[in-house]
C-alpha cells in the first residue's frame, strides 16, 4: 500500500475494530471525565454530537453543560461544506439527519467556541482520523480563522494509535478526552 487513501482505509478499519471492542465493554459513566473538562468552561458556547454506531456517548456531559450555556449538535449542510451547529437541549424534539445522526427539528444555528469532536482514531500528537468526509477539518479551519476554537477529541482510550496517516488539511485536536483521562498532545 503506497496510496494515502489505502493507508487511511486500513487505519480506519483497525481503529473501528478497536472502537467496537471498547464500546462493547464500555462502563457506565464513560463521559465523566468529559464533564469535568467542560465544567472548567461553563457558559462557553460548545457543540457536541449525537453518537452513532459505536461512538463514545457525550450526551451526559452535554446535558450538564446545557444548564450553563448554549450547546449545539452538528448539521450536515452538504457534501464538501463545513458543518453548522444547531442549538440542542436534552429534551429538544429531534429528527433524523444525514448518516443516521439525530438533529434538532428546528434550526437555531450558532458558532461554538468549543467542539467535542467524534473520531475513529487519534494519536498523542493531536492527530485525528475521522470517517473520511472532511467535515470537521473544514469546520475547524473555518471557525479557527475567525477566533480561537478548542477542539476536544472524545474517544475510548482503546482508539489511540501510535501514529496516523495525516494530510496537511487535517486539523489537529487541542485535547483528547477518554473514559480514562485527558491527553494533551505532544507537539
Amino acid at each position: 500500500m503506497t496510496d494515502l487513501t489505502d493507508i487511511k482505509a486500513a487505519a480506519r478499519k483497525a481503529a473501528f475494530a478497536r472502537r467496537k471492542v471498547a464500546f462493547d465493554a464500555s462502563p457506565a459513566g464513560a463521559a465523566g471525565v468529559l464533564s469535568e473538562v467542560l465544567a472548567g468552561h461553563r457558559g462557553v458556547p460548545l457543540a457536541g454530537y449525537m453518537p452513532i454506531r459505536t461512538e463514545i456517548d457525550p450526551l451526559p456531559a452535554m446535558a450538564e453543560a446545557a444548564a450553563h450555556g448554549p450547546v449545539g449538535v452538528p448539521v450536515i449542510i452538504g457534501e464538501g461544506q463545513a458543518l453548522k451547529f444547531s442549538r440542542w437541549e436534552p429534551d429538544a424534539p429531534m429528527k433524523d439527519g444525514p448518516f443516521g445522526a439525530r438533529i434538532p427539528e428546528r434550526d437555531d444555528f450558532f458558532d461554538p467556541e468549543i467542539l467535542i469532536v467524534p473520531l475513529v482514531g487519534f494519536d498523542r500528537q493531536g492527530g485525528r482520523l475521522g470517517y473520511g468526509g472532511g467535515f470537521y477539518d473544514r469546520t475547524l479551519e473555518k471557525l479557527r480563522a475567525r477566533r480561537a476554537t478548542l477542539a476536544i477529541g472524545f474517544a475510548f482510550a482503546a482508539q489511540e494509535a501510535d501514529a496516523l496517516p495525516l494530510e496537511p488539511t487535517d486539523q489537529q485536536l487541542d485535547m483528547i478526552v477518554t473514559e480514562q483521562g485527558v491527553i494533551t498532545p505532544d507537539r
